[in-house]
């Protein structure tokens, strides 16, 4: 029999603020990545960090490349309480991220510290903090660049425009592909086009480079990504920066020409783009930063932490493949592996998203 008297009204749970719903979200990422002067950068993969990364309140999470804090910006409001930890090489976007993520932070009860330094550095960095974080439960590196880095002339990362053949991400430290390019031996540098770039043409890239030094400088990207094009067969057709019309064969397909590539959705890969790659990667010590936080992952990470690493080619996919492969196999296992395959973006993220089609994401949890 219930006893309550009838005067007393029925108790109602308190209304709660609905949840955006991914069409809402992923409207807002877009958004974000429109503005180009405020932000100018789209986080990548962002579903899936959400929904595998397993961030909890009270947690404290590492970024190792925070960029312009885009997926800080999705992660922040679910670690309410909790402590997020941003690392960047370029100190332009370590401020930017900084300024924008401190209302975020606060509004969600945050500790928030961003820290300019490569993530090589990362045990060092947040043991640095006080008081200090001795690891962490949840660790995110995105190893691509960020859009506004790639997108600025000054910083010589792409051959969009002629910019000077600079490439670091830091500026203040290490050699630039200016100085890579006029001082290595032609052998040394057409390895390094090769194993770097993966480009099958380096050796005549590389003899090219040096015969056009020996008579002038090379001064600036463009200059440069000319020189690589005309040593493609049919290559000359992108001097300039220019895309060759595509040619459709019977079931409508594009058709590449000798010297490109096509990809889904877009034309022919510029014959400069894999020599370029190998000199940002060389000028970065990229795949050196990578086996080297792959090494600190079982320190920084706490007993059931998790790690999601993001990456753009094939020399640093492989690399955290068999890494995670390696360590969660065998007597001994560290890990357990949260993705068995790599995680490539949904079809609609793709179509917005044009630059996280080549973006591989995969994931593990460290063991107790």
């Amino acid at each position: 029999m219930d006893s309550t008297p009838d005067n007393i009204p029925p108790q109602i749970p308190p209304k709660t603020s609905p949840q955006p719903s991914p069409d809402d979200l992923a409207n807002e990422i877009y958004t974000w990545g429109q503005v180009e002067h405020t932000v100018g950068h789209i986080p990548v993969l962002w579903r899936e960090i959400l929904e595998l990364l397993d961030v909890q309140p009270n947690k404290t999470v590492l970024d190792c490349t925070i960029g312009r804090g885009g997926h800080a910006t999705l992660i922040i409001p679910q670690l309410t309480g909790g402590h997020y930890i941003g690392l960047d090489t370029d100190a332009q976007n370590a401020n930017f991220a900084r300024q924008r993520l401190t209302p975020i932070a606060e509004k969600h009860n945050v500790k928030l510290d961003i820290i300019h330094t490569n993530f090589t550095a990362a045990h060092d960095a947040i043991n640095s903090l006080k008081p200090p974080i001795p690891a962490v439960d949840v660790l995110l590196a995105d190893l691509g660049f960020a859009s506004n880095q790639m997108d600025d002339p000054s910083r010589g990362l792409s051959f969009k425009g002629a910019g000077p053949l600079d490439m670091r991400l830091d500026p203040s430290q290490g050699i630039t592909a200016h100085e890579l390019i006029h001082q290595l031996p032609e052998r040394e540098l057409a390895d390094l086009i090769y194993q770097l770039g993966e480009e099958r043409l380096s050796r005549r890239i590389a003899r090219k480079i040096i015969e056009t030094r020996t008579e002038r400088p090379i001064e600036n990207t463009e200059e440069l990504a000319d020189l690589i094009r005309g040593c493609y067969p049919g290559g000359k057709a992108w001097i300039g920066g220019k895309r060759p019309a595509l040619r459709f064969g019977n079931k409508g397909r594009a058709k590449g020409k000798k010297g490109g590539k096509n990809r889904g959705g877009g034309g022919m890969i510029d014959p400069a783009t894999r020599t370029f790659m190998a000199l940002r990667i060389a000028v970065n010590g990229e795949l050196d930063a990578l086996d080297h936080l792959l090494n600190e992952l079982p320190r920084l990470l706490q007993p059931n932490g998790r790690a999601g690493i993001i990456s753009f080619h094939s020399l640093e996919d492989r690399r955290v493949k068999f890494n995670f492969r390696d360590h969660s196999s065998g007597d001994s296992p560290i890990y357990k592996r949260i993705t068995r395959r790599v995680l490539t973006a949904q079809l609609d993220e793709a179509d917005r998203n044009p630059r996280s089609r080549s973006a591989k994401m995969r994931v593990i949890q460290k063991l107790t």
